[in-house]
């Protein structure tokens, strides 16, 4: 007889709530995301989707519920204390510094770590080949896609265990959507767990394991991928088309 063992949450929230002043964002949100896996959040403008990233990096403390990364209770920790857990969160917009090469960028992202800095410049290079040949351009001229890239590239130098990428091919061309979407399979191989928001729901859909729906703050529908298709056309489409 073979017993199969389902691993622990790498990520468990439970009941999150959010409130800014007397308007609540986020309303006893729950779920958990396994180790190497990838969950995508989707919903309508102004479901709660970046206020949920927010709050699982520690920029806006929740009002109650829990967050525990990988046994650890970070509810209400700091976003540096979180982001040295082991959570990186990716927000909207390219997080790179335009003036300073690609080697320069990735250089500042282990700042405080200058023993293991060439050791994690190495990973991000072969994690992503691409940014080797321009180790010497500007940030600021790479393509949107590239400067994404080399975004999650500084994310992955700390090693983290979980990415939380919020919209990360918003405003891009198709072709550098292409370029996004290889860099966080690139991220799951080399074992980190992602949590998308992403505009693209179709795509992210197929990169992912499972999915959360949002819809005015909650949790409108949540199971695996394969299963959230007329869930998507009912709840997130219809109410994008009623809006």
């Amino acid at each position: 007889m073979t017993v199969t063992v389902t691993p622990s949450p790498l990520l468990t929230v439970q009941d999150l709530t959010v409130r800014y002043g007397t308007a609540q964002a986020l309303r006893d949100v729950s779920f958990t995301v396994p180790p190497n896996s990838a969950l995508a959040v989707l919903g309508a403008n102004g479901a709660g989707k970046s206020t949920l990233a927010r709050a699982l990096s520690g920029l806006v403390p929740p009002v109650s519920g829990s967050v525990v990364l990988d046994g650890r209770d970070l509810t209400g920790s700091p976003p540096d204390t979180i982001r040295r857990a082991g959570l990186v969160h990716l927000p909207e917009g390219r997080g790179v510094f335009p003036s300073l090469t690609v080697m320069e960028n990735l250089r500042l992202a282990t700042a405080g770590d200058r023993r293991g800095r060439p050791a994690a410049i190495d990973r991000a290079y072969e994690i992503f080949p691409a940014l080797r040949d321009r180790h010497r351009q500007a940030a600021g001229t790479l393509s949107g896609g590239e400067q994404q890239m080399l975004s999650l590239a500084r994310a992955l130098m700390i090693d983290p265990r979980l990415v939380i990428a919020d919209e990360l091919s918003l405003g891009l061309a198709p072709k550098m959507v292409d370029v996004v979407f290889e860099s966080l399979h690139r991220a799951r191989s080399a074992g980190v767990a992602v949590i998308m928001i992403e505009q693209f729901a179709t795509r992210a859909l197929t990169f992912a394991d499972t999915c959360l729906l949002l819809q005015r703050g909650q949790t409108a529908w949540s199971g695996p991928t394969t299963e959230a298709a007329p869930e998507l056309l009912r709840r997130y489409l219809g109410e994008a088309t009623a809006a």
